[in-house]
C-alpha cells in the first residue's frame, strides 16, 4: 500500500470514527436542548398511504434487526462466543440473517425512497435532508448486500474477525485500529465509511427520533378506564 493510501486509512480508519463520535453525541445532547420542537418523525401517512405500511414496516424492522445484528455481533469478543461457535459458523448466520434483513430494508427502503421523490404531496412536505439521509441508508443497504457476495468468498470467518477487531479497538479505545483495515477489500471499506457518515449526520436528520422510542410504555402500569353512569 502507498504512503497516501496509509495516510487515508489512518484518516478515515483511525480518526473520522472520534469525529463522527463526537459530533453524534454532542449534536444529539443540543439537537434535544434547543430543537425539541424538531425532534419528530415527520411522519408523510396523512398526505398518502399508498404502499406506507408495507414499506415502512420491511424497512423498519430490517434496520432494526441490522443495527443489533451489527451491534452485537461487531462488538462481541472473539472469546465470548469461540467454546461453542465457531467464526465460520457465525459468518454463516450472519450473512442468512443479515441478507434477510438487508433485503426488508433495502426493498422497504427504496418504496419509501421513491414514494419520497415522486409523491408531490410527500415530496413538498420533505426537506433536502429527509431525501438524503433515506437515500444514504437504501444505498448502505445495497452496499451491505453486496458484500454478502465477497463474504461468500472466504467463510473462514477471517475477514469477519477483522472487522470486529477494528470496531472493538475504535469503541474500546484499543489503539492501532487502522492497521485492522490495510488489507481489507475496498467494499468493505466503503461500507464501513458511509455508515460512520450517516452516524456524523444522524444529528442533523429526522433519526433523532429514535431517541423517543417509548420504552416506558412496556413497562408502566394498566390504566383503568371507566365508562360514566
Amino acid at each position: 500500500m502507498s504512503a497516501f493510501g496509509t495516510y487515508l486509512d489512518h484518516l478515515i480508519y483511525g480518526y473520522y470514527p472520534y469525529l463522527v463520535g463526537t459530533v453524534f453525541l454532542v449534536g444529539s445532547l443540543l439537537r434535544y436542548d434547543h430543537g425539541q420542537f424538531t425532534w419528530k418523525t415527520g411522519s408523510s401517512q396523512m398526505l398518502s398511504s399508498k404502499n406506507m405500511r408495507l414499506g415502512s414496516n420491511l424497512f423498519h424492522i430490517g434496520i432494526i434487526v441490522i443495527f443489533f445484528g451489527h451491534l452485537f455481533g461487531m462488538l462481541t469478543p472473539h472469546w465470548v462466543y469461540s467454546p461453542f461457535l465457531h467464526a465460520g459458523t457465525k459468518q454463516l448466520l450472519a450473512i442468512v440473517v443479515g441478507g434477510i434483513a438487508g433485503a426488508m430494508c433495502l426493498v422497504g427502503g427504496a418504496m419509501l425512497l421513491h414514494r419520497r421523490i415522486f409523491n408531490p404531496r410527500v415530496r413538498a412536505s420533505s426537506s433536502t435532508m429527509d431525501t438524503l439521509i433515506l437515500g444514504l441508508i437504501v444505498f448502505q443497504a445495497f452496499l451491505g448486500m453486496i458484500t454478502i457476495i465477497f463474504s461468500l468468498g472466504h467463510m473462514d470467518g477471517e475477514m469477519m474477525l477483522t472487522l470486529s477487531s477494528w470496531a472493538q479497538a475504535i469503541v474500546f479505545f484499543g489503539g492501532g485500529a487502522a492497521a485492522y483495515m490495510e488489507n481489507v477489500s475496498w467494499i468493505y471499506k466503503l461500507h464501513i465509511f458511509l455508515g460512520l457518515t450517516i452516524i456524523l449526520l444522524f444529528p442533523f436528520s429526522r433519526l433523532v427520533h429514535v431517541w423517543s422510542v417509548p420504552f416506558g410504555y412496556i413497562t408502566r402500569r394498566y390504566q383503568l378506564v371507566r365508562k360514566r353512569g
